[in-house]
């Protein structure tokens, strides 16, 4: 049974944390959407100031919606549109402190008013993004930037 605990201390620390639990999550599972599935919840619960946690996978063409957390998604975003495209495209995150002020921003929920997205990369080919979205314009900063990268590639490597 996986329980979280309540993060403390600095925000690196409470990212430290949550990383911990991450990797204990997902340890000797493989499946991504099982995987997904799970950290979308733990990101999302575990985070204030959020209205959606999850991901997108690369079929190829497009970003598919994947496991959530928050309100129904957008299905399908082509790599030229918005602020999720625009990670999958570049392979660099994105952290976007006012989504109304970004070119081409989609707007799946109405409420979201600021965006982090990291590129997910397993063996040099894209395979989606992890997407968080706050009703918080500027909800993220350098610090929660670098913990989502972290819980990102922890994602990435349990694929291995």
């Amino acid at each position: 049974m996986f329980s979280t605990d309540t993060l403390t201390g600095s925000k690196p620390e409470q990212y430290a944390q949550l990383l911990a639990q991450a990797r204990a999550l997902v340890y000797g599972e493989t499946d991504r959407i099982a995987n997904a599935a799970n950290l979308s919840a733990l990101i999302y619960h575990a985070l204030p100031q959020l209205n959606w946690a999850g991901f997108y996978f690369y079929d190829g063409k497009e970003l598919v919606v994947g496991p959530f957390q928050g309100l129904p998604a957008c299905v399908r975003i082509p790599l030229s549109k918005g602020v999720c495209g625009a990670a999958a495209s570049s392979r660099q995150t994105q952290r976007i402190e006012d989504v109304d002020a970004f070119p081409g921003h989609i707007a799946c929920d109405s409420a979201s008013r600021s965006e982090l997205v990291v590129p997910l990369v397993h063996n040099g080919e894209l395979i989606g993004v992890l997407d968080i979205d706050s009703p918080v314009i500027a909800r993220f900063d350098a610090d929660d930037q670098l913990g989502l990268e972290a819980i990102a590639q922890v994602f990435v490597e349990a694929l291995q």
